[in-house]
């Protein structure tokens, strides 16, 4: 789907267990967009970090949702720690990086609008992941 060029880019950012399924990515995203009154048609794409490249449930969601899924390294989010609602130290100790949805989130906003992006959705987190939607252009 296109955005009009006046459209802000809104992105996903995702993190999950291993093994997590994509229903229970969806079930997260379901509610956090709900709450937040965004519908799923004005996100234009998913995010999140390399270390999840094959995860079953992410490749699953990126297909039911038809939107793209980019993977981040650790050393590309690390700039985002000072704008992250909490920092995770197991997330660093697992991943390198502090917070995997929002950072990833915030990466792929920006690099989609070439300006800089904020959080619409600070994390939000069920047993086994997290998301977060950030906002840039």
């Amino acid at each position: 789907m296109m955005r009009p060029a006046s459209a802000p880019v809104l992105v996903m950012g995702l993190g999950c267990r291993q093994g997590c399924s994509a229903d229970d990515l969806w079930a997260l995203i379901e509610a956090s967009l709900r709450e937040a009154g965004i519908a799923l048609s004005a996100i234009c794409g998913l995010a999140s970090i390399e270390h999840k490249r094959g995860e079953p449930g992410l490749i699953e969601l990126e297909a039911r949702l038809a939107l793209p899924l980019t993977l981040f390294n650790a050393e590309r989010l690390a700039p985002y720690a000072s704008q992250l609602s909490q920092r995770s130290a197991i997330a660093f100790e697992q991943t390198g990086c502090f917070g995997v949805a929002e950072s990833s989130a915030l990466a792929l906003a920006g690099q989609l609008a070439g300006t800089p992006a904020r959080l619409l959705i600070t994390r939000k987190h069920s047993p086994v992941a997290t998301f977060a939607l950030a906002c840039a252009g």
